[in-house]
């Protein structure tokens, strides 16, 4: 039992660090986006993963950057034709959503999502701005992916005790399973997606589209009241957070503070995400609090330096999300309602 606490604190420990490293670094040279970089250590640190290898480590960037220049290749039809291009979006969005739900990496189907989406919506106001989201979503992946390397460096893995039970075999669903998941996530974030599309201030949500991918990550779960209940929960766990931090912040703004709240927030979420040699029962719902809080609090540390009212948009931001978690909850249950998702798996299936 002690190896194996001793094994969660060390993966804590380095969730927070790496994260918080992550942060420092993108904030100090003021890339675009910076808050990129921090989430992409995060959601590769939240899992208790062994060291990447530089070619899973470029494959996790590619997930990243591919879409979101393949993105660019749908503006010409969001232009001069508009619903074409929408339907192309929608296939797209679909084929990122079913990568996930028949057995491919959350992660890196999350990062698909998010890479489209912020190209197809900010591309349909402004290709200077489009450019500059797809250079900062590269960077940030890059420089995320190389804080995963150093925290693994600097905090090693501790060896697993000869009784830890090996985890089983992920097995992947059944094809009709794996369709209606992957539509179900599909129609949930299709509203909001078609929205900013027709938006012309889809450059001032860039936040909320990460918000948005994660939802639709969620709802491609195998149980969608517990995905419903973890939606509006990590949104307000992550939302605490942040206001806490901001609070905090009013009283010394200043980056060594912000890195150090950051380090205790992966802390204390880390405590939650990790037990034992595995994971929490509810780690997914930690780690989107983490992430939650990440991407309500930095947009607001960055505004803050230009001055504004960054605690208003804070707050507005929150209130923002939490009204998207609500709609993620309910259409779900009301989606479920009239097309029940079954939960069966293919037998001998080979683990995804």
């Amino acid at each position: 039992m002690a190896a194996e606490a001793a094994i969660a604190s060390r993966r804590t420990l380095r969730l927070a660090l790496g994260v918080a490293l992550s942060m420092v670094f993108s904030q100090i040279v003021n890339w675009p986006l910076t808050f990129i970089s921090a989430i992409f250590t995060l959601l590769m640190l939240a899992a208790p993963l062994p060291v990447p290898s530089v070619k899973s480590g470029i494959k996790f960037v590619l997930a990243l950057v591919i879409p979101a220049y393949a993105g660019m290749l749908l503006l010409p039809f969001l232009e001069y034709a508009r619903w074409s291009g929408i339907l192309l979006v929608i296939m797209a969005l679909f084929g990122c959503f079913y990568y996930s739900a028949k057995g491919g990496s959350a992660i890196m189907g999350m990062f698909m999502t998010v890479g489209l989406t912020m190209v197809v919506t900010v591309g349909s106001v402004s290709a200077d701005l489009m450019l500059l989201v797809v250079n900062g979503l590269a960077i940030g992946a890059l420089s995320g992916i190389a804080w995963v390397f150093i925290a693994h460096a600097l905090l090693p893995d501790l060896p697993l005790p000869n009784s830890t039970k090996p985890a089983a075999a992920k097995q992947k669903p059944e094809a009709s399973v794996a369709l209606a998941r992957a539509l179900r996530s599909t129609l949930v974030m299709l509203p909001i997606v078609i929205i900013l599309l027709f938006s012309s201030a889809s450059v001032a949500y860039i936040a909320l589209m990460i918000k948005v991918a994660s939802m639709g990550q969620q709802a491609s779960s195998q149980d969608s009241k517990s995905m419903g209940r973890e939606q509006l929960e990590s949104t307000l766990w992550g939302g605490l957070g942040a206001v806490i931090a901001w609070q905090i912040m009013s009283i010394w703004p200043s980056l060594l503070l912000f890195s150090i709240l950051i380090a205790l927030a992966g802390l204390l979420y880390g405590a939650r995400i990790f037990k034992g040699a595995g994971m929490h029962a509810r780690a997914g719902m930690w780690s989107y609090a983490f992430l939650t809080m990440i991407i309500l609090i930095t947009p607001a540390v960055m505004d803050s330096q230009i001055g504004g009212t960054a605690g208003a948009a804070l707050y507005s931001r929150l209130m923002l999300f939490l009204l998207i978690a609500l709609y993620g909850t309910v259409s779900v249950l009301i989606f479920d309602a009239f097309w029940p998702v079954k939960n069966t798996r293919k037998a001998g299936s080979k683990p995804a």
